[in-house]
């Protein structure tokens, strides 16, 4: 029996051509082991490598190149020696660096010329300061007649994609990086769009990793990490990534390296970083008072003796530090509006030592919820949200993007959209948060989401809270008309109380709020009776017994008012029954995704939008049985659960289906019994 012909790699053929195109068109390239410069250096040996281990990533060969605009842009190739490992793509036709699970896929990196290429691209966008980077891949074959046969793969890999990648066109060779080549090259990057479709695809691609690095981070943490409390591990994750954002061109980010674990006074790893979160937060439009109550609050924890204290010449901050950039870098640095900080709070509490009473009160609002609240509460450029319970900020994050995206579709004068936007996030967005650890995940959330922190509160809203803007404006009343909640369910009324706190202070607008279905039947009527005093109840919506899964099996309920006007008994309510909200939900600890869409979810939740705000006409997906109109009654409070009622009457229609049926059946008899009498006599 023949054996079969091992195909020899052609990878040195394929190097030797492609840095022949790079020498003979006169560039400066830099081979595998020789230095482009420091920072792209360090980058590739501190990003983890192709084989899953820590550090030793080296292109085959790599450029820095200049256009016009003097911007530089890093040039990384890798290069194969097989037919058919050019690339590897997944089923949405984008780079397949990741598997199912969200973890890398060491093999397709370590296979393919681009998707490696494309791992290296990713170590820059973690770890340095460039955001457009160039990954080429090239590999070949030799053919029949011995011919050598190359293939090409040019993507741009960039904060803008989100470190996924784009094909920027076929190439025959790698002349587009001539000098006289290049500017052409660039336009033709800068060219590339996608579209919102896209978009949203390669955020919520990137934005599933983030759970399953943040649940690795947090294993690391709380195993190897002695000492640190539950709200140490807050501080330190909000200060490394605060003393690791920088400002363009006024704060460098703090670079890993810069911790040297002295012992020194003054210039222990706690003092620099420090020093890196006063230069970062100096640069930011936040009241003195804020700025010196956040550094107040992390000082305590980053410059603590134990953190601090050097063995084997490593401080734990410099190793908690590391292991933060490294885990967490890449989501903050491309730019992901995700609520980033709010997985992250719920991974914190993971490990907490709450009851499961307690535990409800500290789980997060998906933020497709959250996007759900504020567009019922009718947010847009020129509202003005609060937020009683404001956790980890998610609903006033979900709040700020919508107004900032109604500003970009309604304002067509740049500088005004510049001034509104700024407008939107210093004073239209206000939020109270009493426990000071959650308080922190809430300012780091804003500012990593825009710097919307201005007026995040640290106070009791029940108590200590008068409708008033903080800080420097504490004579100034918030002009709220919009008002999101999901409350601590442990508060009298299931959180109810917040409710009527806060639309007792509105003069107009309207609110929803998502909480606890026994709120709704007779838990909270003392406080419902008294918000439709001065409300009006529009809608109550069922939402899907497993929203929370993993966290809270609770049945909730999304309730919707209008503000100003006390409810009168005739007043149409809208209920809607929306436990098949078009998601299938699993509580997998290994799964990769534990939310899918289904049926059609964005479809049925812009629906529940437009039948609150337009009524029956608007139904489409909601099937009529999970949709009725129907009234409350002010006085009691416990009715705000309805479902449509079920007619026991029968019609005239239902009787001729009965007969009609009963007939069929008894035809149906009569053959089948002629049939067997017919088989019977022979016939």
């Amino acid at each position: 029996m023949a054996k079969s012909k091992v195909i020899q790699s052609v990878e040195p053929n394929i190097a030797d051509l492609a840095n022949g195109w790079l020498k003979g068109y006169g560039l400066d390239y830099k081979l595998e082991q020789e230095s482009l410069n420091s920072e792209i250096d360090k980058a590739l040996e501190d990003y983890f490598s192709k084989n899953g281990g820590s550090g030793g990533n080296r292109p085959d060969a790599k450029l820095l190149l200049q256009d016009s605009c003097l911007s530089q842009y890093p040039i990384l190739i890798e290069y194969k020696g097989y037919k058919d490992k050019l690339i590897k793509l997944d089923a949405d036709g984008r780079v397949a660096n990741k598997t199912d699970k969200n973890e890398p896929n060491y093999t397709v990196i370590n296979s393919y010329a681009v998707n490696g290429a494309v791992h290296y691209a990713n170590a820059l966008l973690h770890f340095t300061r460039y955001e457009d980077i160039i990954a080429i891949g090239v590999t070949g074959y030799k053919n029949e007649q011995g011919e050598l046969v190359h293939e090409i793969g040019v993507y741009y890999v960039s904060k803008s994609n989100f470190g996924i990648g784009q094909k920027v066109d076929d190439y025959t060779d790698l002349s587009f990086l001539k000098p006289e080549n290049f500017d052409d090259f660039i336009n033709k990057i800068k060219s590339l769009t996608l579209t919102q479709e896209e978009i949203d695809k390669l955020k919520e691609k990137r934005e599933s990793e983030i759970t399953s690095s943040l649940v690795k981070l947090n294993n690391d943490i709380y195993q190897n990490e002695k000492g640190l409390g539950e709200s140490d591990r807050v501080y330190l994750v909000a200060a490394s990534i605060i003393a690791t954002i920088g400002v363009k061109g006024k704060v460098a980010p703090l670079e890993k390296s810069e911790l040297k674990s002295s012992d020194e006074v003054g210039n222990r790893d706690g003092d620099i970083i420090l020093r890196k979160i006063i230069a970062f937060l100096n640069e930011k439009d936040l009241p003195k008072e804020k700025r010196d109550m956040i550094v107040r609050t992390l000082q305590n924890t980053v410059t603590t003796d134990n953190i601090n204290k050097v063995e084997n010449g490593e401080s734990q901050l410099k190793r908690v530090f590391t292991k933060i950039v490294d885990d967490l870098g890449i989501y903050y640095k491309i730019g992901l509006t995700t609520d980033f900080t709010g997985k992250l709070f719920n991974e914190m509490y993971n490990w907490l030592g709450f009851s499961q009473d307690k535990l409800n009160d500290v789980v997060l609002t998906p933020s497709y919820v959250a996007s759900l609240l504020v567009r019922l509460a009718r947010v847009n450029k020129d509202s003005y949200v609060w937020d009683f319970a404001t956790g980890s900020a998610g609903l006033l994050v979900a709040a700020m993007n919508e107004m900032l995206n109604d500003a970009k579709d309604n304002i067509k004068s740049p500088d005004e959209l510049v001034r509104k936007s700024a407008e939107i996030k210093a004073k239209q967005l206000l939020g109270l948060e009493i426990l000071p650890s959650v308080y922190m995940l809430a300012i780091l959330n804003m500012i990593l989401m825009g710097d919307g922190s201005s007026n995040i509160l640290n106070k009791d809203s029940l108590k200590d809270f008068n409708g008033n803007y903080g800080f420097t404006q504490e004579e100034t009343k918030f002009p709220a008309n919009a008002f999101v909640l999901n409350p601590p369910y442990s508060a009298a009324g299931n959180g109810m109380i917040f409710v009527e706190r806060a639309l007792s202070m509105m003069e107009k607008g309207y609110a929803a709020i998502i909480i606890q279905s026994s709120a709704g039947n007779g838990k909270a009527s003392e406080y419902n009776r008294n918000i439709l005093k001065h409300s009006t109840l529009l809608a109550s919506i069922k939402m899907p017994i497993d929203l929370f899964v993993g966290k809270s099996s609770v049945q909730t309920h999304i309730y919707v008012f209008r503000i100003g006007e006390a409810h009168q008994a005739d007043d149409v309510v809208k209920f809607i029954d929306f436990s098949n909200d078009g998601y299938s939900r699993s509580n997998r600890k290994k799964a990769s995704v534990n939310l899918r869409d289904t049926g059609n979810a964005k479809g049925r939740y812009q629906e529940v939008v437009d039948l609150v705000r337009f009524g029956k006409g608007k139904l489409n997906l909601i099937s009529e049985s999970d949709y009725y109109e129907g009234h409350i009654n002010p006085l009691s409070g416990e009715d705000w659960n309805q479902t449509a009622p079920i007619d026991t009457i029968p019609k005239l229609e239902d009787f001729k289906r009965t007969v009609s049926e009963h007939l069929a059946w008894e035809v149906a008899n009569l053959l089948r019994e002629q049939s067997h009498e017919d088989e019977r006599l022979g016939k």
